[in-house]
């Protein structure tokens, strides 16, 4: 009489399948790939390009009021196009009730100097108390000095 006696460990594939992985991660980069510029608050605007620019975190929040300064002269306060008649009575409203009235300025790198001084005098005579120009940093092209 014989005992047949089954070697099952033999037939165990101990290696790891990473294709299943790799699918999953290729779609969660697409996806961040799309909704990412769909993040961007307010208007897109090539914005002036300075050396040293000064970190303001809080234009990334999201009751932050932004006001864009377009290169042919049209200015948005978020992504609503307004006259400047109407802006500094709209950036009243948007800051008369909040402890910090900081209001932030991207303006076109292109843009007219006249038409941005002229958007910062209307947000500051609708009482803000801080004002902030959103610039970028330039991209290092050579030796610095």
């Amino acid at each position: 009489m014989a005992i047949n006696v089954r070697n099952e460990g033999a037939k165990v594939n101990s290696n790891i399948n990473v294709t299943p992985m790799v699918d999953v991660m290729l779609v969660l980069l697409i996806i961040f790939m799309v909704i990412t510029p769909m993040l961007q608050k307010g208007q897109s605007v090539d914005l002036a390009q300075t050396t040293n620019p000064k970190a303001m975190p809080d234009a990334d929040k999201d009751d932050a009021v932004i006001v864009a300064v377009m290169r042919d002269g049209t200015v948005f306060l978020d992504t609503e196009k307004v006259t400047p008649e109407v802006l500094t009575d709209k950036v009243r409203d948007r800051v008369q009730n909040r402890v910090n009235k900081e209001v932030f300025v991207k303006a076109d790198a292109r843009a007219h100097y006249k038409k941005v001084v002229e958007v910062v005098d209307d947000v500051r005579s609708a009482g803000v108390d801080q004002l902030g120009l959103l610039t970028e940093q330039r991209k290092g092209t050579g030796a610095q000095p």
